[in-house]
This record gives C-alpha cells, structure tokens and sequence, in this order.
C-alpha cells in the first residue's frame, strides 16, 4: 500500500515523537524544516485555550519557511492524542486540531473510532502506537490509518517486545504507514527499522537533549552523560510502564534498583498535576541515549542524522 501523500516523499523517514512537557511549537517547526516529521501533544498546551496559540504559530512559521524555501518545503506536523478517560480536554483539543486542519494525528492510550473519523472529516491521517499485535489490530479495525510499533526500550510509556518480533507480526497483516519505536538515535537505526518494514524510524529521547525541547538543562545533559545501564523500566509513575533515567529517581530520593509496583487503578494520563510531576521530575527516556553526545540545535542534530543515514545506505545497500 502506498504511504498517505502527506507522509510520502518525506526528506528523511523520520516522525520526531511527541515529547509531554518537552516539546514545543519552536522544536516542532526545527524538526520540519530540517525534514523530519515534528510532533508535539495537545496536552503541552497550557491553558487549553494556548493550543491554538501553538496550532497558529506552527502553521505560519512553515507557510513561511516553504514561501522562502520553495525547493525545500517542510515536513508534516503531527499532533499527540491522549484517548484515555482521564483526559477531559479530548473534546476540546480536537476541535483546535480540526481548526487547524492538522495533518498527522498520532493517538495514544487507547483507539476511538469517532476520534478517528473527526481527523478524517478534516482530510487528516491517524498513527496510533501500540506495544503489541493485539492492540495493532484493534486499532486498524477502529479506523487507524497507520501504526507506530513502541518496542523494546522506547523512552516513556514503552512495550517489551523485540522490534523484529512486533514488525514481522505487524506486516504479516498489514501493510500500511508504520513507524517503529525504541532505542533509535541513529540514521542506521533508522534504516535498520526500514530493512525490517517499518516505513519510518520514530525518534523521541535524542530530541530531548536539543536547544529548543522545553526541558531542563540538567535532564538533557543526564541525556549526554548517560547510556542505556542508565536507565529503569517501571510501572511506579503513572501506572503503566516506561523507560525512565536512573539519576532522576535517585534525585527524588529513590532508589532505581528497588521500585515498588504501582496501584492501576490510580492511572493518570490527563496531564494533570500527578501526571505532570511525574515527567517533570522522573525523567522519560529511551535506551538509545548512548550515541547523544552534546546538546545541540535540533537540525543539527536532523543533519546527523541525515549524514548518519545516508552513510548506513551507501555501505548496507552501495548507495
């Protein structure tokens, strides 16, 4: 099946994945210009009322990069989802979205079919990422247009399966977009992804430790100073697992190694207080962290990336 036109013919085969906290409209529009698909969650957006703010700001910072770079126009931006019941701005932040005609829709923490009819209504594509096969099906069958396989080692909210084991699933069935998630911070990584069907390689920690993400200097240099022995996967913070750094436990006054397990019950994924101290101050974060060497501009770090691919083709593939 061919890739939507909006995600067709991408510069590089890279989705930037939605940041909770950290992203914002100045790395969204630095990750398009250089190429790359960028993504921020509705949920940033604070007050509700700022996320068309944010919406109008992206949609004329690249009208005006594409009118003064007509050879160069930018890449789609997408816009995350929470479709989870604590979430009670869905409704509101949905009806920006269809203001703005946002082109990629990425869903997360559960699939709807109204939801996914509303972005359609719009001309809009839906990526919804799941952690197993199970839950790609039922997202397909909900009307999903394509999926992002969170494996193994993704940062935050993360699966448990092998990248090779959930893409050969995957593409036994389907044959649509797909992005594959988890411990990607190369351009090699990203062709590996494609050499094992993926369509685009889904990248999120690496661009935590840029300029413009809205974090903290100390969480992007725990970024370059870390690796993968860094980091812990726990179900403590919000109920449901992820890949967190260690060093930001210990500064909570936890120890990494002997996390209790949480109460599922008390899942928050709303953006609320809870929800916001604990990417606050427990910092998300994927295994791939080891080849983030220095915080730098995000399209430097888009041109390395680049580089990185372009270099992993001419060797895997002579060109």
């Amino acid at each position: 099946m061919p890739l939507p036109q909006v995600l067709a013919n991408l510069p590089l085969p890279i989705i930037g994945s939605p940041l909770f906290i950290v992203s914002n409209p100045k790395l969204v529009i630095a990750q398009c210009t250089a190429g790359v698909v960028g993504s921020m969650p509705a949920l940033n957006a604070r007050p509700a009322e700022q996320l068309d703010e944010w919406l109008a700001e992206i949609t004329e910072g690249l009208a005006a990069w594409n009118q003064a770079n007509p050879d160069r126009p930018a890449a789609p931006f997408a816009i995350n989802q929470i479709v989870h019941k604590t979430n009670d701005r869905l409704e509101h932040d949905m009806q920006v979205c269809a203001k703005y005609k946002v082109p990629v829709v990425i869903t997360s923490l559960g699939a709807r079919t109204d939801i996914n009819d509303a972005v359609h209504a719009w001309g809009g594509v839906v990526l919804h990422d799941i952690i197993n096969n199970a839950f790609a099906r039922k997202a397909i069958e909900k009307g999903a247009d394509g999926l992002i396989a969170v494996a193994a080692g993704a940062g935050g909210h993360a699966g448990v399966k092998s990248p090779f084991a959930l893409i050969q699933e995957i593409r036994e069935w389907f044959d649509g977009p797909l992005a594959l998630s988890g411990s990607i911070a190369t351009g090699g990584a990203v062709l590996a992804a494609q050499a094992m069907g993926a369509d685009f390689g889904y990248i999120g920690s690496a661009f935590i430790a840029t300029e413009e993400a809205r974090a903290s200097e100390a969480y992007k240099q725990c970024i370059v100073d870390s690796n993968s022995d860094e980091i812990v996967y726990s179900s403590l913070f919000t109920g449901v697992h992820g890949n967190y750094l260690k060093p930001s436990i210990r500064n909570a006054g936890m120890d990494p190694d002997n996390l209790p397990e949480s109460d599922p019950s008390k899942m928050n994924f709303g953006g609320g207080d809870s929800a916001k101290k604990a990417w606050k101050d427990i910092w998300g974060c994927g295994q791939g962290i080891g080849a983030v060497k220095a915080v730098v501009p995000a399209r430097e770090l888009c041109e390395r990336l680049a580089r990185e691919y372009r270099e992993a083709r001419a060797r895997v593939c002579g060109g």
